[in-house]
């Protein structure tokens, strides 16, 4: 899995995850700030300009705001973004994804396919 393949990938669960909230908020009013967050992950989506920065901030303030929505967040996402997102993982986590990404790298650097789902299994030892 190439950089770009790891971006789309991440960029595909955040689609997911923003279809889903905009779903369960589309029966809130236009003005409920729920539905107006729902608004900003879609922006941030159609956009091209500070997709990380943006990204980001708008993960805080829904773990801040909204924990309820936290389990249905894909985890993968607080690595990706980072920095203030990583607050939200306990430190096990973190080491996991720390040692997914060494994996990820070294399957670039001999050429090989990296499958990150079953990667992610086996460090778990879900298989």
């Amino acid at each position: 899995m190439t950089d770009e393949q790891y971006r789309q990938h991440c960029r595909a669960l955040l689609t997911e995850f923003t279809q889903n909230l905009v779903t369960r908020t589309d029966q809130l009013s236009q003005d409920h700030p729920l539905r107006e967050l729902a608004g900003a992950y879609l922006a941030v989506l159609e956009s091209t300009e500070d997709f990380y920065g943006k990204g980001s901030a708008l993960v805080v303030r829904l773990f801040d705001t909204y924990p309820d929505f936290a389990p249905i967040f894909p985890r993968e996402l607080l690595w990706f973004f980072g920095g203030d997102c990583l607050h939200y993982m306990p430190d096990e986590e973190i080491a996991e994804f720390q040692q997914l990404e060494e994996l990820r790298f070294a399957a670039a650097r001999r050429g090989e396919t990296f499958n990150i789902r079953e990667s992610r299994a086996k460090l778990l030892k879900l298989q």
